[in-house]
């Protein structure tokens, strides 16, 4: 039952990214990473979106969900995003260009095949 449970919850994850992913896309951003990994962080995915380069932290639940995918977002999800990003910013010098690093978070709430996505801009702040 726990393999089960995983794969689902994989499988959610995946959905919820593709869902991200596409809504950004069709802001006009443009895809630099995703899935990035270096060690045991991961970043969701990194987008370039003008002059600011969005770090993009992708929270999915499906319909029932007594918490709100945003409320995972503790302080210590925060902190290993942000050394997540200093870690791809350090592989990618000269990728930012002078750019401003800021971080995101994509609310996905699932009903089936629908869902609703809530994108949140500056959701929190590190302390390089």
């Amino acid at each position: 039952m726990g393999d089960l449970w995983c794969t689902n919850r994989q499988e959610l994850g995946k959905k919820g990214e593709d869902a991200a992913l596409e809504y950004l896309l069709q802001r006009g951003m443009k895809l630099l990473a995703r899935n990035w990994r270096k060690g045991h962080r991961e970043l969701d995915l990194v987008m370039e979106d003008g002059n600011f380069i969005r770090v993009v932290e992708v929270k999915s639940r499906n319909v029932p969900s007594m918490a709100d995918p945003l409320e995972n977002m503790t302080a210590a999800k925060r902190k290993n995003v942000i050394a997540a990003a200093r870690g791809f910013l350090g592989e990618n010098r000269g990728l930012s260009g002078g750019k401003e690093v800021v971080f995101d978070v994509v609310s996905i709430l699932f009903n089936g095949e629908s869902f609703k996505i809530e994108y949140i801009q500056d959701a929190f702040a590190p302390a390089w």
